[in-house]
C-alpha cells in the first residue's frame, strides 16, 4: 500500500504525494532518514513529527532540565543519564549561544550505540537578572549570559556508550576560552571530529579524538584568517570510501568545498569561483558525486548542482529561482522544491544519475483575483562605489506614479541573514504586502555585511558594526530622491534585533532624513552583547574601545528628532532589556521623546497572538505619525 506524504493543490489539480511517486522504493522507506522524507510547505512539515519519529526508530536520545535521558524502545521507562544537569551545568543542549553553526547538543554513532555531547559550566558566567511578572510576586529567574570581553562559559565533550553504559571525556585539557563545534562521527564509529575555535576567532583547527578512550589522534587542517574564521559545517564522510572527507572552508574569500582524506592531506579544491556554496544536500554514490546548494548563477538565487569528485559541476535544475533538495538514502532521486519571483512553490523530480528533471507540481497563486502590490528588484552601487547592492521594491496595489507616497525602509543589516533573494515576490514578507496596500511603498535592501556575497562583503564592517551598513542603507535613500512619488517628507524605517540596532542608528545619526521608525530588540550598546557573536565582529570592548564607541547609540540620544517606537520583549535572553533601558535613561537626560512599548513574558521575538498584536501595533505607529 502507498504511503501518502501529502495531497497537494485543489480541485482538479489536486495529487496525493507518495514516496513510489518519488522512486523512493515502497519497501524500504520505513528505513529512510527524517530529512529525506521530509517537506516544507510554507513552514510546516508534510510528515508529522509522530510519523517522523516513528520512521527514526530507536534508541531516543533527549534533554529533560539539563540532563540527558535514553530510550530504548516504545514504551520504555526512559534512562536516566546524566543526574547533576542543572541552569550552571547543562548536558546535552546546544551551547556557545548557538553560534559556530551550534543547533544540538547530542551526536549519535552511524550504528546509535554511542553518542556523543555537550557539557556546558556556566558557574563563572554572569546572571542577567531576567523578571518573571506573571508571579504572585515577581520572581527574578535569571539568564547565564557571557557579554562581551567578560568571562564565557566552558564546555567539555563527552561519549556515552549505550553498551556498557559508561561515560569517556575528550581529553580536551583546559578549555578556557575555546570553542568546539561541528561535532560528527567516523563512519566506522570509532572516532571523533570536530573543529576548535579559539576565542579571538582567528584561528581553527579541525581536530580527531579516539571516541573509546577520548584521546587526541590528530590535527588534520588548521586555518587562520586576521579577523575572523568561522566553521559552520562538520566535515562530511564520502559513503564509498569512508578514507575521505569534504571539508568547508571560507580561505579563498568564499565559502567553498575541498576534498580531504582522513591523513589530513588536501586532495581537491571541489568548488571554486565567485559564489558561496551554501549546502550539502546529500551523496550520490552511483555517479560518486555530491549535491550542493550554490548561488553561482547569481547572487540572488540558490540552485542545486551535482559536483564530481574531480570537480565537475552540472546543474540539475531548471536554473531559476531559489532552490532546496531532498535526496532520498540512495542519492539517485531528489525532490527539489523552488520558488521564483512569480511561482509561490513548484516541485519537480530529479533524476540525478541520469540529470534528468521531471515537472510534478505547480502551486496556482493564491492570491490570484486580489489586489495585491507590485514587487520589483534592481541594484545599486554600495557607498565603495564598486560592489552591488540588491533591493526590493513594493508598491501599493493602485500605484499612481504621479502621486507622492509614504516609505518606509525595512531593513536588517547584519551577518548571516539576507531579505532579498530571487524567491516569491523577491522574498518579500507579508507585513509589507498589508503596509503597501494601506498605501505605503516598502523598500528593502541588502547592505555589506548581509551573508552570501563573500568573505570581503561580510567582514566589510568587522571592528565597526553600523557604519558602513549606515553609508549603504544612506545610498538605498539616495536612490529613493530619484524616485519622484517618493515623498522623502513622509521616510520611515524599521527593524529588529540587528535591524532595531540599524533603525535606532539611523534616526540618531541622520536625523533629519528619518521622520518615523519603530525599532525592534535593537543592540544599543556592543559591550552588552554575547562574547562569540559580539567578539567575532567587534573584538572586545578593552581591545577595540574605538569600534565599540562608535556603534555605541548612547551617546546619539541626544540627536533623536522624530518619532521613535522601541519594542522589546520583557524577558528577552538574546538582546537583553538593558540595551533599551539604558537608551532611554540616555534620552531621558538629554531630553529626547522616544516611545517604548514592552511584551511581559516575551523573548526576542513574539509569538502568537503576541506576534499579531506587535504588528498591528508597529502598522499604527506608522498610520499615527508617517502617513
Amino acid at each position: 500500500m502507498a504511503m501518502t506524504v501529502a495531497t497537494l493543490g485543489a480541485g482538479a489539480q489536486q495529487k496525493q504525494f507518495t514516496l513510489e511517486d518519488l522512486n523512493f522504493g515502497g519497501k524500504n522507506y520505513k528505513q529512510m532518514s527524517p530529512k529525506s522524507l521530509r517537506l516544507w510547505w510554507d513552514g510546516n512539515t508534510l510528515v508529522n513529527s509522530d510519523t517522523l519519529v516513528k520512521l527514526k526508530g530507536y534508541p531516543q536520545v533527549f534533554t529533560r532540565e539539563h540532563n540527558i535521558y535514553v530510550q530504548t524502545s516504545i514504551g520504555s521507562e526512559p534512562q536516566q543519564i546524566t543526574t547533576d544537569g542543572s541552569r550552571q551545568l547543562v548536558y546535552g543542549e546546544a551551547v556557545h549561544r548557538n553560534e559556530f553553526g551550534i543547533n544540538s547538543g547530542i551526536f549519535l554513532s552511524p550504528d546509535k550505540s554511542r553518542f556523543a555531547f555537550y557539557r556546558m559550566n556556566q558557574s563563572m558566567v554572569t546572571d542577567y537578572p531576567q523578571v518573571n511578572t506573571f508571579e504572585r510576586v515577581a520572581a527574578v529567574e535569571p539568564d547565564a549570559y557571557p557579554m562581551a570581553g567578560m568571562k564565557s562559559h566552558k564546555v567539555t565533550v563527552g561519549v556515552y556508550d549505550m553498551k556498557t553504559a559508561k561515560t569517556v571525556w575528550l581529553e580536551l585539557g583546559d578549555v578556557t576560552d575555546r570553542y568546539f563545534t561541528n561535532i560528527c562521527w567516523s563512519p566506522d564509529n570509532k572516532n571523533i571530529y570536530l573543529f576548535e575555535v579559539n576565542r579571538d576567532q582567528t584561528d581553527t583547527s579541525l581536530d580527531v579524538y579516539d571516541a573509546e578512550t577520548g584521546k587526541k589522534l590528530k590535527t588534520l587542517y588548521t586555518e587562520h584568517h586576521d579577523k575572523y574564521v568561522e566553521p559552520q559545517h562538520p566535515v562530511a564522510f564520502l559513503p564509498w570510501d569512508a578514507g575521505k572527507f569534504i571539508l568547508w572552508s571560507e580561505r579563498d574569500g568564499y565559502n567553498h568545498l575541498y576534498l580531504y582524506n582522513t591523513e589530513g592531506k588536501l586532495l581537491k579544491q571541489l568548488t571554486k569561483g565567485d559564489y558561496v556554496d551554501m549546502e550539502i544536500i546529500g551523496f550520490c554514490p552511483k555517479t560518486k558525486s555530491v549535491i550542493i546548494r550554490s548561488n553561482e548563477l547569481h547572487p540572488l538565487q540558490a540552485n542545486i548542482f551535482s559536483v564530481a569528485m574531480n570537480g565537475k559541476r552540472t546543474l540539475l535544475d531548471n536554473g531559476m529561482g531559489v532552490h532546496y533538495g531532498i535526496l532520498s538514502d540512495d542519492g539517485t532521486q531528489l525532490v527539489d522544491v523552488y520558488s521564483t519571483p512569480d511561482i509561490p512553490r513548484a516541485y519537480d523530480i530529479i533524476n540525478t544519475v541520469k540529470k534528468t528533471r521531471k515537472e510534478y507540481f505547480v502551486s496556482p497563486d493564491p492570491w490570484e483575483g486580489y489586489a495585491v502590490p507590485t514587487y520589483k528588484c534592481g541594484s545599486i552601487k554600495a557607498a565603495d562605489g564598486i560592489t552591488d547592492l540588491y533591493y526590493r521594491l513594493v508598491l501599493p496595489p493602485d500605484f499612481d506614479e504621479t502621486k507622492k507616497y509614504p516609505t518606509v525602509v525595512y531593513v536588517y543589516g547584519g551577518p548571516h541573514a539576507h531579505n532579498v533573494d530571487a524567491s516569491w515576490h523577491w522574498r518579500s514578507r507579508s507585513w509589507e504586502t498589508y503596509m503597501a496596500q494601506k498605501g505605503y511603498v516598502l523598500f528593502i535592501l541588502d547592505n555589506r555585511g548581509s551573508e552570501n556575497r563573500g568573505r570581503e562583503f561580510e567582514q566589510a564592517t568587522f571592528r565597526n558594526l553600523g557604519q558602513e551598513e549606515m553609508k549603504d542603507q544612506m545610498k538605498g535613500v539616495d536612490f529613493l530622491k530619484t524616485l519622484p512619488y517618493v515623498d522623502m517628507d513622509r521616510l520611515g524605517v524599521h527593524g529588529w534585533s540587528y535591524g532595531g540596532f540599524m533603525t535606532t542608528s539611523l534616526m540618531t545619526t541622520y536625523p533629519d532624513v528619518f521622520k518615523v521608525g519603530v525599532a525592534g530588540g535593537p543592540v544599543i550598546d556592543w559591550k552588552w552583547y554575547e562574547v562569540m557573536y559580539g567578539e567575532r565582529y567587534m573584538d572586545t570592548p578593552e581591545t577595540n574601545p574605538e569600534g565599540y564607541a562608535r556603534a555605541s547609540l548612547l551617546d546619539k540620544a541626544k540627536n533623536l528628532k522624530g518619532k521613535l517606537q522601541i519594542i522589546i520583549g520583557m524577558n528577552d535572553p538574546t538582546v537583553v532589556p538593558q540595551h533599551a533601558l539604558q537608551f532611554l535613561d540616555a534620552c531621558v537626560k538629554a531630553g529626547t521623546q522616544p516611545d517604548f512599548f514592552v511584551y511581559p513574558g516575551e523573548g526576542h521575538n513574539m509569538m502568537g497572538h503576541s506576534s499579531v498584536h506587535l504588528h498591528e501595533r508597529i502598522t499604527q505607529y506608522f498610520e499615527d505619525y508617517l502617513k
